[in-house]
């Protein structure tokens, strides 16, 4: 962190403390950005820039018998394991089609093609995409089972 954007965000620090005694209430990031003639994004990325980071095995609660931890208080719930298995096993599934199924699945689900647009740009009719795709799909239905 170079040495301006703390001497930065020092400042700012102290213009909140000056305007909250002013105003009994505290200043909002432009307000700040305004009094030091700076933008706002600086003065947020100052403030940022002088946070220390924690440990996601910091306690941020502790009765006696139990701790929660920060890694307790933070969920992806778009990456889980669940989500990471089920990719997996859809990826060795697909290597079991072949290679016009495969691409009819990736244009349909995963570049979200109609059908239609799928039979025209591969030169086969909509019924023949509808019938592969249909094929695919209980293929990859039965290797999960």
């Amino acid at each position: 962190m170079s040495r301006s954007v703390r001497d930065l965000a020092y400042k700012a620090i102290q213009v909140k403390e000056t305007m909250t005694k002013e105003k009994g209430s505290e200043p909002t990031i432009e307000e700040i950005a305004k009094s030091l003639g700076v933008d706002k994004e600086e003065v947020v990325l100052s403030f940022d820039a002088i946070q220390l980071p924690i440990s996601l095995q910091e306690p941020i609660y502790k009765d006696g018998t139990e701790n929660i931890f920060v890694m307790d208080q933070i969920r992806d719930n778009k990456n889980t394991d669940d989500k990471w298995t089920e990719d997996l096993s859809i990826a060795e599934a697909m290597k079991r089609l072949s290679k016009r199924e495969k691409d009819i699945i990736a244009r349909r689900f995963f570049d979200g093609r109609t059908q239609m647009e799928v039979a025209e740009e591969i030169g086969i009719s909509q019924a023949q995409v509808s019938r592969l795709e249909k094929n695919a799909i209980s293929r990859i239905r039965k290797s999960y089972k």
